[in-house]
């Protein structure tokens, strides 16, 4: 039986983690979470983390079949088209993205500028939905809550969660963006809990406590249910969301949510180029 391999890239500006997963029999493989680096004080797209990325699949000989997202992120620019043009691939990222697409287009003034049906991806996942990495078999998990499209990859003994928890000894993501919901994703924790404990759970970012250790990206179901700070195996619905609801009050913006989500619904492309070329991005005046 083939058992996957898995290789972490970590973007040291937005504490973003993307994968690589391919099966070694094939050298077919799938990226998630690719990120896009953005020099704010610029307005500029800068893909070397994603040429780096790119350097290392061809250097493996790996044939790229997969372009995933676990959604749509506001913390870093996705390089998922960026990718798709260098390396092929299909384009995927949860059904409930048009709600995302719909929600966001209305803020940053996009309506009728982008389509909000989930067109610019290859293919909308839902529940359950299964699909092949080569000889690989992985399993679509719908995990709301950080937003309501975020999905994870279940892929052999490996589960890409996205936002849905962090390591251990960083909890869980922020429910306070249009649509989120803490509820939700107390009960997306749960399902991943249902998993084997041996189950490897590898995270989209991770921010670790300052002066104790480096960056990880992945943790067991067993270690989750034993010490996440947040919501251990038996925390109750009720404590979670006061903890996340009490958390959540004290964020701040992430520093590049405004030119990343609405780039991301759009699979990392602007929606308004003039004919010279040149792209724009909107800021909504006194709405955050």
């Amino acid at each position: 039986m083939t058992t996957e391999q898995v290789e972490a890239f970590y973007d040291g500006t937005t504490g973003s983690i993307s994968y690589v997963v391919y099966d070694p029999e094939s050298q077919i493989g799938a990226i998630i979470d690719p990120v896009m680096g953005f020099i704010q004080k610029r307005g500029q797209l800068d893909p070397q983390g994603a040429d780096a990325l790119i350097e290392w699949i061809v250097s493996r000989d790996l044939q790229i079949e997969w372009i995933l997202e676990t959604h749509v992120h506001a913390d870093h620019v996705t390089a998922a088209s960026y990718l798709k043009d260098q390396l092929g691939g299909q384009l995927g990222i949860g059904s409930e993205v048009t709600k995302v697409q719909q929600t966001f287009a209305k803020i940053f003034g996009l309506e009728g500028a982008i389509a909000c049906d989930g067109s610019q991806f290859d293919r909308l996942f839902k529940h359950l939905d299964t699909f092949s990495i080569g000889t690989l078999k992985a399993q679509v998990l719908h995990t709301p809550g950080h937003t309501p499209a975020c999905i994870s990859y279940l892929i052999g003994n490996s589960a890409f969660v996205g936002d849905t928890l962090f390591m251990p000894d960083v909890g869980t993501a922020r429910c306070d963006f249009p649509g989120g919901s803490a509820a939700q994703l107390f009960h997306s924790v749960q399902a991943l809990y249902q998993l084997s404990l041996g189950t490897q759970l590898y995270t989209c970012h991770d921010y670790p406590p300052e002066n104790q250790r480096s960056w990880q990206s992945r943790s067991s179901v067993a270690e989750q249910q034993q010490i996440n700070i947040h919501l251990k195996a038996g925390t109750t619905e009720a404590d979670f969301l006061a903890l996340r609801q009490k958390r959540d009050e004290t964020l701040d913006l992430p520093d590049l949510m405004l030119p990343s989500v609405q780039l991301n619904i759009n699979a990392g492309k602007p929606s308004e180029v003039t004919e010279g070329e040149t792209a724009f991005l909107k800021i909504p005046l006194n709405y955050f």
